[in-house]
């Protein structure tokens, strides 16, 4: 009797070990004691030494990485020999444009430092910035304008005593959030709200606290998932990587799991982006140069012009668009013709209702007025920072594209206009709760959110073509709404998270020891 207790009280505190072991490791940013560290440390490369002396492999691993690179590929390789060296280091954009002859101010965001000009190096390790990603203090900050030398305000040895898990923190704060130069710029679904989200902004994210490497999964510092801007096939991110690919369960279940063949989860579990953090919709950089007394502001308080960049408009809560995606993008490129007349797309997802890897996504649409070429008819790349002829030292945008061409060895006649061009971003995060999912009439019948001409059907699929239905089941559409609608005002309540589950059974396990201790 005596054996068979102590053994009940060694296993009930073995589950109590492994509880508290592992909600110690569940926390948002895992911290790990670096507190042996002395430094002194002056720059950055200072802590860089200090960490290579014990993670060299990874030191290695990260020369490979497309956060190092700045290229698209490396451990999940090309779809095209052609694609090995672009990626964002090589694209235009309709936002700044260009990474070529601006990088002191581009690549204050990057995860190295001194990458001044196009001779940086990318095979030297000692310019790795682990910090920026790693650290857990939150003081951490780049000078914007210094190639990704550290502001000196910052305390490198307590930042580098700090280091961790990465977070949202570290990914968004130190750059994603501000992609484009400025909060949630860029994107529309990455912004600083994100920091500390609600449940009803991000359920992912706000419900359950994850942190980006929950669903963007690491190995050997290279980072699932990829930006939509940029070229070749990375290893790409999906919600059936967790959720299945039937996740819809109740009465529904069969017509909801069904749209999944052909209708992506962002498309209705993202009804809309840019909901609580203005995102940039259109720029127009040939309104720049103009010296104003009043700058602008518009119903969200944002400023819609700058002597330095131009004209903008700003939206909030944006209606995604929507488009047929394999995982592919068709990519302008340096050099390519332009529609002088009309719009020229940067980034336009491939697919087709026909094309059986497709699905309808959700994509944000952003507009601009470039600067191009009037004789060759291509986009140029101006020098925007930096150079003695840059458009911001000199607001000369003859001197600007003269220099900037000179830069990447292409041409350029003398002769500028500006033209019209797109650049779908796909919408992957403020991913809604359940409750707050689009409904059927939210895309079907009159009024819904869908272009289905657009998508290449005669008209709404539920009348015509292969999902024409009868009057009676558009009856019991509508009721299957209104369920729905009842059976999500009933779920708004958030679930407990499984970390939650783990701290009642060690509250059991503790239970049960101090049971076996009174007999």
């Amino acid at each position: 009797m005596g054996y068979n207790m102590k053994r009940t009280e060694y296993i009930g505190f073995c589950c109590l070990l492994a509880c508290v072991i592992f909600l110690s490791f569940s926390c948002s940013a895992s911290y790990l004691n670096h507190s042996f560290l002395e430094g002194p440390y002056d720059v950055g490369q200072d802590v860089t030494a200090d960490c290579i002396k014990c993670h060299s492999e990874q030191a290695a691993d990260m020369l490979n990485s497309t956060h190092w690179l700045w290229t698209t590929c490396a451990e999940c390789g090309c779809e095209e020999a052609r694609l090995m060296e672009l990626g964002k280091r090589t694209v235009i954009n309709n936002f700044c444009v260009a990474l070529a002859s601006n990088e002191p101010r581009c690549t204050s965001c990057h995860t190295g430092y001194g990458w001044e000009d196009k001779t940086f190096d990318f095979s030297n390790a000692s310019n790795i910035d682990c910090v920026v990603c790693h650290e857990t203090t939150g003081t951490y900050k780049k000078i914007p304008t210094g190639a990704g030398a550290v502001d000196p305000s910052v305390d490198l040895l307590a930042v580098a005593r700090s280091v961790g898990s990465p977070s949202r923190l570290t990914c968004g704060g130190n750059c994603h959030f501000f992609g484009g130069g400025g909060d949630n710029v860029k994107h529309g679904d990455m912004s600083s709200a994100l920091y500390d989200p609600s449940r009803e902004l991000d359920v992912h994210m706000g419900g359950m606290d994850f942190q980006c490497q929950n669903c963007h999964k690491t190995t050997a510092h290279n980072v699932a998932g990829r930006f939509a801007g940029i070229p070749g096939s990375e290893c790409r991110v999906e919600c059936s990587d967790c959720h299945g690919d039937t996740p819809h369960q109740g009465e529904y279940s069969d017509r909801l799991n069904g749209h999944s063949d052909s209708i992506a989860c962002q498309t209705c579990h993202i009804p809309s982006f840019a909901r609580e953090v203005p995102t940039k919709m259109y720029w127009d950089w040939s309104k720049a140069g103009q010296d104003v007394d009043t700058i602008p502001v518009d119903e969200y308080g944002k400023a819609t012009y700058n002597m330095m960049k131009g004209e903008f408009v700003w939206g909030m809560n944006v209606v995604p668009t929507y488009a047929w995606f394999n995982g592919s993008f068709e990519k302008y490129y340096l050099g390519d013709k332009i529609d002088p007349q009309g719009v020229t797309d940067l980034s336009t997802p491939l697919g087709d209702r026909y094309d059986a890897n497709s699905k309808i996504y959700p994509f944000k649409i952003h507009r601009a007025k470039q600067i191009s070429d009037a004789q060759y008819q291509y986009l140029l790349i101006p020098d925007l920072f930096g150079g003695e002829d840059s458009y911001w030292a000199t607001y000369d945008w003859d001197r600007a594209v003269r220099a900037g061409m000179d830069y990447v060895g292409m041409p350029y006649s003398g002769e500028y206009e500006f033209v019209e061009t797109t650049y779908y971003e796909s919408i992957n995060h403020e991913v809604a709760p359940k409750e707050y999912a689009l409904a059927c009439k939210d895309c079907h019948l009159d009024g819904g959110n869908m272009d289905f001409a657009a998508l290449g059907y005669e008209g709404d699929p539920m009348i015509y073509g292969e999902r024409a239905i009868s009057g009676k089941e558009l009856e019991k559409i509508e009721a299957m709404d209104s369920a729905i609608d009842g059976a999500a005002q009933e779920s708004a309540q958030p679930t407990p998270g499984f970390e939650l589950l783990v701290g009642l059974a060690g509250l059991f396990a503790a239970a049960f020891i101090g049971k076996c201790k009174r007999r």
